[in-house]
């Protein structure tokens, strides 16, 4: 019997995704809604950071963590009796455990020297030089072949009740009405592992915002980018929100607030995907906005305008002169469109 033929009649899937950040996850999870379409159950399989993150997502019914070791893993998914798995961060770990846990239909990324395990094969378009298709329309690709696809590819991210209450306290205990303030997230991953990040440009864009708008800006970072977020709130008098929720209660901050707006990374997609008004910042010339934009009901982008030294990209750039030189006009402009 065909792969094919075996999962015309199955009704459990699983979503691997173990791999890159958590804005990869949540974009990931359009795949989820796609198996929808032929899968009752859809679960998910991630790495521990971005667990919380897709419990939230609605499209998913359980996560599961990956860690330890290969054959533990895989014994823990076999006893769960999936039918299909698809796996959107390939790597010999993610195509092996899928294998081992005997799941008979497994689809995976095609041109590796491990992808024989899949049973399925795709060929990724962005390693075919397709540089302007939105990466859930890449992914989307995985779930196709088996024939399920979704038209909406906007990820969703519904906080908790208890998200809720998270973000209500922070509010009060700064003064923040809903729908009067700003949320500005100005570190990605690399910030403060470089420790050259450039804070006046977040701070000038701060003061614009708080000017342009006539609210409060809160500014938002996870407890690694404190010493950032904390000279951006010192040189602006803008609000310390670094670590003051978890991602759930980021969420919900972000979706009660006038607008988001931060660089490209995870929690501006958690952001769109909570319904905020969210503008996502590409300063580099190496970023791919059509790529990663922001996807939801109201969102922008504003791309890199500060010419780059020859080669730069954001993992290792000498000083950030572009984050330095945000281009303020243009993220105004942005904002108010969405605001209006």
């Amino acid at each position: 019997e065909s792969s094919s033929a075996r999962w015309m009649n199955n009704d459990r899937a699983l979503l691997y995704c173990a791999g890159g950040g958590i804005g990869d996850s949540m974009l990931a999870s359009i795949v989820a809604r796609a198996l929808r379409e032929r899968y009752t159950d859809v679960d998910a399989l991630t790495l521990p950071g971005h667990r919380s993150a897709l419990e939230r997502v609605p499209d998913i019914d359980r996560v599961m963590v990956d860690e330890g070791e290969e054959r533990d893993v895989a014994t823990r998914i076999a006893d769960e009796r999936y039918d299909a798995c698809v796996v959107t961060w390939a790597t010999p770990r993610t195509a092996r455990i899928p294998q081992m846990a005997n799941i008979p239909v497994r689809v995976g990324q095609a041109r590796r020297l491990y992808s024989y395990r899949f049973t399925n094969r795709v060929v990724v378009r962005s390693e075919t030089g397709d540089v302007t298709s939105h990466w859930t329309d890449i992914l989307l690709d995985y779930s196709r072949v088996i024939g399920c696809n979704t038209r909406d590819h906007r990820p969703r991210f519904v906080p908790t009740a208890q998200d809720e209450d998270e973000a209500k306290a922070v509010r009060l205990k700064h003064g923040l009405a809903a729908r009067e303030y700003i949320v500005l997230h100005p570190a990605n991953a690399i910030a403060s592992e470089r420790g050259n990040w450039p804070v006046a440009g977040w701070a000038a864009l701060a003061r614009a915002l708080a000017g342009r708008f006539g609210t409060r800006v809160a500014v938002t970072g996870s407890p690694n980018d404190a010493e950032i977020v904390a000279a951006v709130c010192a040189a602006s008098g803008a609000i310390d929100l670094s670590g003051a929720t978890g991602i759930g209660g980021f969420g919900a901050l972000a979706k009660d607030a006038r607008a988001f707006v931060g660089i490209t990374t995870g929690t501006m997609h958690v952001a769109a995907a909570a319904g905020a008004p969210a503008v996502g910042i590409f300063p580099f010339q190496s970023d791919y906005p059509e790529r990663w934009a922001p996807l939801g009901e109201r969102t922008g982008v504003v791309r890199a305008s500060y010419p780059c030294h020859p080669g730069d990209t954001k993992e290792r750039c000498v000083d950030y002169a572009c984050i330095a030189h945000l281009n303020l006009p243009h993220i105004l402009a942005a904002v108010a469109a969405l605001i209006a």
